[in-house]
């Protein structure tokens, strides 16, 4: 690969870092982000009116530093502040309608020690993207099509915010995006070889179903009763409740939702959002009811994230990592991104990990005459 463009699809956490690695190593890069911000499935959000109350996030939350060692490693390179996990206290257990919610205790050192980050996980994306010349990010610029000519060259084409299109030439492309949005969203010519569309179709996206709420308080007034702001619930509608408070002063309770995407869109958002009042109402006493604000997210609802198959709930853990070999796509499309990582597929440290073997293959092309 001689004096090498090479195409970053997406700026998630996974293309950025990919971006930022390939730059350290002099070679020219751009990355293409359909959304107008960065950081992809990562969203840390604050009350507009009440910016003071911190930063909270509505995408990825932890990591675990213990076992976790690329993102341990990168937070510390990045001077990154962060803090444990607010664990102290009691845990709740919601089984029944109409029966309060049961107490519990945990043991000391039950849960693995999570970690969150100072200004939300948004606060890792800003850091890898500044690590990147000026002009490399090109936001709301949505690939949607790929061709590779007979001489072995990559055009790209992408629609802008403005109406125009736009062609793009590359002697490689990662695709940092969720797998089922590359086989939905992007058309290749040649099509890609029927094994490996058939793998991408099949994996999961990451959270694609899902949908967090954080409702946010002056203060963590569980705290004061000796409750950790840990639930499980069995009644929803949400299904898990963590504190999700900042490192300073205001409180936050975040859940994930037991209930499926499709009956989400039923209800509709404030319908959603006053049966989430409820339940902390009834799980953490009257001072619950005195919300600062309630944010929401569904990102079955994302367009840059879901696709019609992610409304189904997951049955099962997803089965992630490398796609099959590209056939005459080979060596010209690289895959990266959370899905494509065995290990940590779902977490922050497998985007990262899969960013690090994108550009291995990258540098390992460059080295190797085509």
């Amino acid at each position: 690969m001689n004096n090498p463009i090479v195409i970053i699809v997406g700026a998630g956490l996974s293309g950025l870092r990919a971006a930022s690695l390939l730059t350290e190593q002099g070679i020219k890069c751009r990355v293409l982000e359909s959304r107008d911000r960065i950081g992809g499935r990562v969203l840390s959000t604050q009350n507009p009116n009440r910016p003071d109350l911190g930063k909270f996030d509505l995408g990825p939350t932890w990591f675990w530093p213990q076992h976790e060692r690329t993102i341990a490693n990168l937070v510390k390179e990045l001077n990154l502040g962060t803090f444990d996990q607010y664990t102290k206290g009691a845990m709740l257990s919601e089984r029944y309608h109409n029966e309060p919610p049961e107490r519990y205790v945990l043991p000391e050192n039950s849960d693995a020690r999570s970690v969150r980050f100072i200004g939300g996980v948004q606060s890792l994306i800003d850091a890898v993207a500044n690590t990147l010349p000026p002009g490399i990010v090109e936001l709301e610029t949505r690939v949607t099509a790929i061709r590779l000519d007979k001489a072995g060259a990559i055009t790209l084409e992408a629609d802008l915010a403005n109406g125009k299109r736009e062609k793009v030439s590359a002697s490689a492309v990662i695709l940092a995006l969720p797998p089922r949005i590359v086989a939905r969203h992007i058309e290749f010519s040649p099509s890609l070889p029927t094994d490996l569309m058939t793998d991408l179709v099949n994996k999961p996206t990451w959270m694609a179903g899902q949908a967090k709420a954080v409702a946010i308080y002056d203060r963590p007034f569980w705290r004061e009763s000796g409750l950790s702001g840990f639930v499980s619930s069995w009644v929803g509608p949400l299904q898990e409740i963590h504190d999700a408070s900042p490192d300073t002063g205001s409180g936050a309770l975040f859940g994930f939702f037991g209930m499926p995407a499709k009956i989400r869109r039923e209800l509709g958002e404030d319908k959603i959002l006053k049966l989430v009042i409820d339940q902390l109402v009834r799980l953490f006493g009257p001072s619950a009811k005195n919300v600062s604000s309630i944010l929401y997210k569904d990102w079955s609802r994302d367009f840059e994230t879901a696709v019609e198959e992610d409304i189904n709930p997951l049955r099962d853990f997803p089965i992630y990592g490398k796609p099959p070999r590209g056939g005459l796509w080979e060596k010209k499309i690289i895959f990266a991104g959370t899905e494509t990582n065995s290990q940590y597929g779902g977490h922050l440290e497998g985007a990262l990990q899969s960013a690090e073997q994108a550009v291995l293959e990258i540098t390992n092309l460059k080295n190797k005459p085509l």
